[in-house]
């Protein structure tokens, strides 16, 4: 079978097919025909070798993908021949909160390889069915973006109608954001640095827009929006660079969600602000298989796709890291396997 693998040395350069046996399932797991695989930034930095360069090499890439099952291994009772199915981001958190000894160690595409594959051999448990509406290529893009966005809105930040939710840029988080937030009755706030996507957010139901280029304190302009109140939810996929602004459009009692770090890893931090205006601050990492098959069926109820921006084969995944290094998509980068 085929896969890409960065292989000899990290960087998309090293990114180049590989040729291996198609494996065989053990009891209590499946063996599912990939069909699409999408990126995510984590995937981009672990291809370029940031922050988990002792992983051993060749490693296949990819947290994101959907499959099909093509075979079932002695014991399986909850996933049969023919099912469509997403392998969870974190395959051993399963329910509950995350815990260290799952966070990590369990991760799709480093260190356990990934989805730039024709077939993948996992447990069962750490699988769920593919939401109906949706066509492989769409489903490939939840278990790491929109779950992670589901995670940092619905779990942690209880979003309920009529909340204000700011999204930080066009990725597809933030895109996962938007969606879920309109389908909640939520107001959105967009930042980005280009009108164009701007513009495009306003498609997908956006309320309001701000160029953080011609306006670089998006914070104050983000009060102004809400009348000086502030906004009830920050999706903060940014970092170091634009945490400090996510806590000042909060409002008193708001929530900012850490989810990225594209600017960096730390930077001073008004603490004062936090306590003064007794913020939430939560840190997500994706979640768990139970929270993805929650929000499969609010996908479903909905009606809700992913945004796809560009899709390649998978023999052109350099081609797909360099367009992700660019940070010119909007939505997803997919991969059709």
């Amino acid at each position: 079978m085929r896969a890409m693998a960065i292989q000899g040395a990290y960087g998309i350069e090293n990114l180049k097919p590989l040729e291996r046996d198609v494996p065989k399932p053990g009891p209590g797991q499946v063996v599912i025909h990939m069909k699409a695989a999408s990126l995510n930034y984590r995937d981009l930095a672990t291809v370029l070798g940031f922050g988990g360069s002792a992983k051993a090499l060749p490693l296949v890439p990819l947290s994101d993908g959907c499959g099909e099952v093509v075979e079932v291994g002695e014991g399986v009772t909850r996933l049969k021949k023919g099912d469509r199915v997403a392998p969870s981001f974190f395959q051993g958190w399963l329910a509950g909160g995350p815990r260290p000894e799952v966070l990590g160690v369990t991760a799709l595409g480093g260190p356990i390889d990934g989805c730039a594959q024709e077939y993948m051999c996992l447990s069962a448990e750490g699988m769920s069915k593919a939401p109906a509406n949706l066509n492989d290529e769409e489903v490939a893009c939840l278990p790491c973006a929109a779950l992670t966005a589901w995670r940092a809105l619905v779990v942690e930040g209880n979003m309920k109608a009529g909340d204000t939710v700011l999204v930080q840029g066009t990725g597809g988080v933030s895109i996962f954001a938007l969606q879920f937030a309109k389908a909640a009755g939520a107001r959105v706030i967009v930042t980005s640095s280009s009108d164009e996507k701007l513009e495009r957010a306003k498609t997908l139901g956006a309320d309001d827009f701000i160029n953080y280029k011609s306006t670089p304190d998006w914070a104050m302009e983000a009060r102004k929006l809400t009348g000086g109140r502030g906004v009830d939810h920050v999706v903060e996929v940014g970092g170091a660079d634009t945490f400090p602004q996510s806590i000042m459009a909060a409002r008193v009692g708001g929530h900012v969600t850490v989810i990225g770090i594209l600017s960096g890893l730390s930077k001073d931090v008004n603490v004062a602000a936090i306590f003064a205006q007794n913020l939430k601050i939560s840190g997500v990492t994706v979640g768990s298989r139970a929270h993805f098959e929650e929000m499969s069926r609010a996908i479903e109820q909905n009606d809700i796709h992913p945004v796809i921006d560009k899709r390649f084969p998978l023999a052109e995944a350099q081609e797909a890291f360099r367009l992700m290094q660019g940070a010119s998509h909007f939505g997803k980068i997919v991969l059709k396997i």
